[in-house]
């Protein structure tokens, strides 16, 4: 019958090296999609970070709602934080198109 047990030890010690060859490539193949993925979806992220805290500095809404007192704005500190955020957007969107590009040529797949 086909419910015997079959000794999957005896199995791997029969593989030739050619069966051996195709899973290790396979096993190192697919670690190596999985943390190419992440590390592009980590980029992903970060971009997104970045963006959102870019826009909050923009946000010099008054101290509450009754008051004409706007939050402490000091522009030389804006500009110098918001060139940083650009500059650093723009890295890492480098970074991200060469990433994809890479993935994709690698892996055979697209992100």
């Amino acid at each position: 019958m086909e419910n015997e047990l079959k000794p999957r030890f005896i199995q791997s010690l029969q593989r030739n090296n050619d069966q051996i060859r195709e899973d290790r490539a396979r096993t190192i193949g697919a670690d190596s999609e999985l943390i190419y993925r992440r590390r592009v979806e980590d980029i992903e992220l970060k971009i997104k970070r970045l963006e959102r805290e870019q826009e909050g500095l923009i946000d010099i809404s008054p101290l509450d709602r009754n008051s004409l007192t706007f939050a402490d704005f000091q522009p030389e500190a804006f500009v110098q934080k918001d060139i940083e955020y650009s500059l650093t957007i723009r890295n890492l969107n480098i970074q991200l198109e060469v990433a994809v590009k890479r993935f994709e040529y690698l892996f055979g797949k697209t992100f």
